[in-house]
C-alpha cells in the first residue's frame, strides 16, 4: 500500500501507470524497487511474440530496460508464493519532485522470529533498481534482532556504483541506503506482528 501512496506527485499518482513507471526505469522511481523485491515477472509483447523477463533482469541501466525496441510491457506478474508475510516500502523523497533519493522495499518470510527468506529492492542509489543480495544473504536463516538487522543493512550498497548529485553525494546515498534498509526491514517486521 505505501508504494502507491509515495509515488511521485499528485499528477503521476492520478494519471500514470505502474507499467509505465516500470518501463521508464527511472533510477529514482518507486515501483521498480517493489517489483524487484517481489521477484516479479514482466511480460513483454512485440512483433516476435511474447516473452517473460525476471525483474532482476528487466532493469538494465539508467532509463534502460530489457525491452526490445519493438516490445511493450503488457503485464506484471507477481507470484503470491514470492510474497512473504511481511512487506514494507520506505523512502527519503526529493522535496520538489517526490522521487526517491533512496527507496527500499522489504519482502520477508518469517517464522518464529527468524527470517526464512528476505528479498530487498532498492531504488535511488544507482543507475537502476537492484536487489540487495548481500543484505538478503545476511538475513536468510537468521534471527531477526536489532544487531542482525543493522549488520545486514550495512551491506545495502555493496557492489553497486552509487550515484551522486547536487542533492545527495554518493557517500550520503550509501549511508541512506543503510538507514532506509534497516527502516524497511523494521517496518515489515512491525507490520507482521
Amino acid at each position: 500500500p505505501e508504494g502507491g501512496s509515495h509515488i511521485g506527485d499528485v499528477q503521476v499518482r492520478n494519471k500514470g501507470t505502474i507499467g509505465g513507471s516500470v518501463a521508464h526505469s527511472d533510477p529514482s522511481g518507486d515501483w521498480p524497487a517493489a517489483i524487484v523485491a517481489l521477484s516479479a515477472e514482466l511480460v513483454a509483447v512485440g512483433r516476435n511474440g511474447e516473452r517473460a523477463i525476471k525483474a532482476d533482469d528487466f532493469f538494465v541501466d539508467l532509463l534502460t530496460t530489457a525491452l526490445d525496441t519493438s516490445e511493450i510491457l503488457r503485464e506484471i506478474r507477481i507470484n503470491k508464493t514470492n510474497c512473504g508475510n511481511a512487506q514494507a516500502y520506505v523512502k527519503m523523497h526529493h522535496p520538489a519532485s517526490g522521487f526517491a533519493v533512496v527507496g527500499v522495499a522489504a519482502n520477508l518470510s518469517m517464522k518464529a522470529g527468524d527470517c526464512e527468506r528476505a528479498s530487498i529492492g532498492i531504488t535511488g542509489v544507482s543507475a537502476k533498481a537492484y536487489r540487495a543480495s548481500a543484505v538478503e544473504s545476511a538475513l536468510n536463516g537468521a534471527a531477526l534482532n536489532d544487531e542482525t538487522i543493522a549488520n545486514a543493512a550495512a551491506h545495502a550498497a555493496d557492489g553497486v556504483d552509487i550515484n551522486g548529485d547536487l542533492f545527495a553525494s554518493a557517500d550520503y546515498r550509501r549511508h541512506l541506503a543503510t538507514v532506509y534498509t534497516k527502516r524497511a526491514i523494521d517496518a515489515a517486521i512491525a507490520r507482521a506482528k
